[in-house]
């Protein structure tokens, strides 16, 4: 069968939907393989993006009886990465947060980089954040996060959520114009343009959008 994405999906969500313990077996079968190439990464896809839900087989495994035998299912656990820094890419290093999964909140601290890790499940779709006495203005604020939203790097709104997400302000507030809205994305991309050395012309081409992904992260 066919199924359309939507916003917030990503493979490995798709996969617990449709009863996949594994969603590499979603995404490498052979009708996938238009869309593989075009997406390369399976957890950023894009609204209106069709995939190819295979028929799930059978396994058959052969055992002596009056014997007790142990099964184990291989599974592709989610990882939470997330790099938080201060202004001019310091980062915000070994600070303590409360991570909130599906109402459950839990004490992680930061390492070193001010990278955060910490394992999600399949279908877990807003965390939120909270800094304690990381002496920054991000203190008590909850910042939400959305798993599955962030849109491929080819496409404009995937340039402009990393642009936001580095904080070069890409974005107005709803009531602004479309002109006003075009006006702050290129902005956004000149000064991270200038920040990284590339050429300088408001147009995320194709180098400029390859730096954005390397220095996002994905």
């Amino acid at each position: 069968m066919n199924y359309i994405v939507k916003q917030g999906d990503h493979l490995a969500k798709i996969a617990a939907q449709f009863g996949f313990a594994d969603w590499n077996t979603i995404w490498n079968h052979p009708d996938n393989a238009a869309l593989k190439q075009q997406r390369k990464n399976p957890h950023i896809l894009y609204p209106g993006d069709q995939l190819s839900i295979p028929d799930k087989q059978t396994k058959d495994e052969s055992r002596a009886v009056d014997q007790r035998h142990k099964f184990s299912l291989k599974r592709n656990p989610l990882k939470l990465i997330v790099v938080l820094e201060r202004a001019y890419q310091k980062p915000l290093a070994h600070v303590s947060f409360d991570l909130s999964i599906d109402g459950d909140t839990q004490a992680i601290s930061s390492d070193g980089s001010g990278k955060l890790q910490h394992g999600i499940s399949a279908k877990a779709e807003i965390l939120q954040l909270i800094a304690r006495d990381s002496n920054t203005a991000m203190d008590h604020v909850m910042v939400p996060l959305r798993i599955g939203e962030l849109d491929p790097i080819d496409e404009v709104s995937g340039q402009r959520e990393r642009l936001n997400n580095l904080g070069y302000g890409a974005s107005l507030p709803d009531d602004a114009t479309p002109a006003e809205q075009d006006r702050a994305f290129k902005s956004a991309i000149e000064e991270f343009q200038c920040e990284n050395k590339l050429t300088v012309d408001g147009i995320c081409g194709p180098q400029t959008q390859a730096k954005l992904k390397s220095i996002h992260g994905c």
